[in-house]
């Protein structure tokens, strides 16, 4: 809440100081939507809007106040972080599916697009909306990737040999979008919004629209590429995974061992991604990427059409992800 919600405030305060602003540029998360069937449109949020629909409103000084009230509660019962951390996770969850999102990040993510969007006055504004950032395409250079995020979870397990089974459906579209493409998306949309050349307050960037890749091509080819490539693990010895990644739809109840672990966690954090039904709309892109043919060197490449899916995991994206995240040889 501090950072994606009031923080994006606290910009948005100190971009109306600045007397020479030619751009706001925030980054939010096409999951902002929640979790919703059929295609997502480009279009911000009102002030109190709630995935819930019906009479519920959403009140963000309220949640803020609740947020405080709770965190002073149990200061006062002299709980220690390690408690204090965990309550407020289930309460930021409990408030975010309230209102209909899957989970805290996405939740404060959709509040901090309010407030921008509905304060901003007359300051030119551009909201992006990533969807599952992945290894670079092509700059740097290929497969440049930090830490194992998002989508590479079941990637790093998988290739480590510690899971056999995951959350999800073979027919998901997983809109995966690698991160400098993200990057000079944003490049050119600031330069055609000072420009007056592309005047779109929202903007989707992902691959699903144009160029869809399933939760199936994913398990095919990290079966295909560790089979023939084994992680070494701390021992130089290699990890033989045999069989393909098994998808299952529902929650824990199938796989009572989990329950209470680590992997239940993460199973109910991915479950909303393996699961969702959603196409992001990107006609505010494709704009841009007309613009950038017209008034923009070339080499900003953004198109996901450009990507040749297979040949980018198995030559660029897993070779990424074993070289500068999964630590084979520590």
């Amino acid at each position: 809440m501090a950072t994606n919600t009031m923080g994006a405030l606290n910009v948005l305060d100190y971009a109306k100081n600045c007397r020479k602003l030619e751009i706001l540029l925030y980054v939010s998360t096409a999951y902002v939507c929640g979790e919703p069937k059929g295609l997502v449109i480009e279009k911000p949020f009102f002030m109190g809007q709630t995935l819930k629909g019906g009479s519920l409103k959403l009140d963000i000084k309220l949640e803020k106040k609740l947020i405080e009230e709770k965190i002073s509660e149990l200061k006062a019962e002299n709980a220690n972080e390690e408690t204090i951390n965990s309550v407020m996770k289930n309460f930021g969850m409990i408030r975010a599916n309230l209102h209909g999102w899957p989970n805290t990040y996405v939740f404060t993510k959709a509040m901090g697009e309010m407030l921008v969007a509905n304060m901003k006055d007359n300051l030119p504004l551009i909201i992006i909306r990533p969807t599952i950032v992945i290894s670079t395409h092509s700059e740097p250079f290929p497969g440049w990737i930090e830490e194992v995020r998002t989508m590479d979870y079941v990637v790093d397990k998988y290739g480590k040999g510690t899971i056999r089974s995951f959350v999800g459906v073979p027919e998901t579209v997983v809109d995966v979008i690698p991160a400098d493409m993200v990057v000079n998306s944003m490049i050119i949309a600031s330069v055609a919004r000072s420009k007056n050349l592309c005047r779109s307050l929202i903007y989707h960037i992902g691959s699903s629209s144009r160029n869809p890749f399933k939760y199936s091509d994913l398990i095919d080819d990290m079966h295909c590429y560790f089979t023939k490539n084994p992680w070494i693990n701390k021992n130089d010895r290699p990890v033989h995974v045999e069989k393909k990644l098994t998808l299952f739809s529902t929650r824990m109840d199938e796989f009572d061992k989990n329950k209470g672990t680590k992997m239940e966690t993460a199973i109910e954090l991915y479950r909303p991604y393996g699961l969702f039904e959603g196409i992001f709309d990107d006609q505010n892109v494709e704009k841009l990427r007309m613009v950038a043919k017209r008034v923009v060197d070339t080499t900003f490449n953004f198109d996901p059409k450009n990507i040749v899916w297979k040949d980018y995991m198995m030559n660029v994206h897993f070779p990424g992800i074993v070289k500068h995240s999964m630590r084979s040889k520590m």
